[in-house]
């Protein structure tokens, strides 16, 4: 709590005394903008009055004048710092020309130099020592959980009829062959019949070709009536078999007439039941739909440019949003071969087992693509990495009074020792800032008073 109120106080102290370097100039007090004015600029972080960044305006703060005359940074005509001035660069906008990129990060290898050992101490810096990271190669990318297509089934009617019972509902986990619902339907009951009569057909047409057979031998039939009567037979046969094969896709039960059960053809969670008893369904109507969560998939999103490093088989590990410290393996299954024209990325499919039933689909999450590389790396805490829109920079301990800014690249946390692993920018055994960084990245930030230039001494 000390640290904080300190640099709640030594902050506004640096703006006023504009690093303390070289005296300050005289000026009469700014005209006030209205009100309205005022919030919008505010708010945008402009001087309304003047054009140019608050934080380096130096009508509104005169004393800021001596801090850019004595880095060169001046224009004598107008009274504003060169690189900000709005006369003689208006299409900056009163912002220095990065700034007009967009980008809030400080530059690459920007210095900040504390003029003692005990300012690092007053701003609460503190360092860490960067230690090896894993060093595995890998693409980082978007992914979202979804169902595997093949295990999962629309159960339809197989005849139509009216539901009777049903046998299964929504959130139920039913076995392969499990009964869902029992139907009654007169169009199976008509084949039924058909079934009976043609059985009666068959013994009949077997009676007949053994008459026949018979007589053949005691030499009072032909041939031609033998063959007759097995032709028979055999029409009769196939007539009985193809019906008993079609009440025996629809499930009809030879003990129950006009009846029939449908099963799930796999098993797993019941997630959708659209019928209810009395309804009457056709097979054109989905009455249930079973998904097998055991396995899901893993849809990435493989950037462009990493298309070359990605391949069918490689490995990947997924951590998934609201699970922390879970990691889901599994391997490249499927691979796009076109690119989506508006994310210019590919879709990659992951199979993963899901025995316990964790993943869910539409979760999002994040998937580490192994490229089968190599490449150093160093591990840091999180609070080294500063933010700035695009950018992520960390700062590193030179000398005891001396800070180097670094642009980094991270990757995802490193396992459960919550360290972050950072590609570029960082290399092991260097001294990391954790804690005070902040404040040396107001003073390399362009809208900052010193903008890193000159030497801070917060012990005035």
């Amino acid at each position: 709590m000390r640290r904080r109120i300190r640099q709640a106080v030594l902050f506004p102290l640096l703006l006023a005394l504009g690093c303390g370097d070289g005296p300050a100039k005289t000026a009469e007090p700014p005209r006030q903008a209205p009100a309205g004015q005022q919030e919008t600029a505010r708010a945008e972080g402009i001087c309304k009055e003047h054009g140019v960044l608050e934080a380096l305006c130096t009508k509104c703060n005169p004393k800021l004048a001596a801090v850019f005359q004595a880095k060169g940074d001046w224009c004598e005509e107008h009274g504003f710092p060169e690189s900000v001035c709005p006369k003689c660069h208006p299409e900056r906008g009163g912002r220095p020309s990065v700034d007009v990129a967009g980008d809030e990060a400080p530059a690459d290898g920007t210095m900040v130099r504390l003029k003692s050992g005990d300012t690092a101490r007053l701003a609460g810096i503190e360092t860490v020592r960067a230690v090896p990271g894993r060093g595995v190669s890998e693409i980082v990318a978007p992914a979202v959980i979804t169902y595997d297509p093949s295990r999962v089934a629309q159960v339809n009617a197989r005849s139509p009829g009216v539901v009777k019972q049903l046998q299964a509902d929504v959130g139920a986990w039913v076995r392969e062959g499990a009964p869902l619902a029992i139907i009654e339907s007169a169009s199976l009951s008509a084949d039924q019949s058909r079934l009976d009569a043609v059985r009666s057909r068959v013994r009949m047409a077997e009676v007949n070709y053994r008459r026949e057979e018979e007589l053949e031998r005691k030499g009072i039939s032909s041939r031609k009536e033998v063959l007759a009567a097995e032709q028979e037979l055999r029409e009769a046969r196939a007539e009985s078999e193809a019906l008993a094969a079609s009440l025996g896709v629809v499930g009809a039960d030879s003990g129950s007439r006009g009846r029939y059960v449908v099963t799930a053809p796999l098993p797993g969670i019941v997630t959708q039941r659209n019928v209810s008893p009395g309804r009457f369904v056709d097979p054109h109507e989905t009455l249930f739909e079973i998904i097998d969560t055991s396995t899901m998939w893993a849809e990435v999103a493989v950037p462009e440019e990493a298309l070359g490093s990605v391949r069918i088989g490689g490995p990947v590990v997924i951590t998934v949003n609201g699970m922390e410290g879970r990691e889901f393996r599994g391997t490249i299954a499927q691979l796009a071969s076109f690119i989506d024209p508006q994310t210019r990325t590919a879709k990659a499919r992951v199979r993963l087992a899901n025995p316990n039933g964790l993943l869910r689909a539409n979760m999002y999450g994040q998937a580490r693509i192994a490229t089968g590389g190599s490449r150093s790396s160093a591990a840091v805490p999180p609070g080294a990495i500063q933010r700035a829109k695009t950018a992520q920079v960390a700062f590193v301990r030179l000398s005891p009074n001396e800070y180097e800014t670094r642009r980094v690249q991270v990757a995802p946390t490193r396992g459960n020792d919550g360290l972050v692993e950072v590609a570029s920018g960082i290399v092991p055994g260097e001294d990391v800032v954790v804690a005070g960084s902040f404040f040396l990245k107001t003073e390399t930030l362009r809208d900052s008073i010193g903008a890193g230039c000159c030497p801070v001494d917060m012990e005035k």
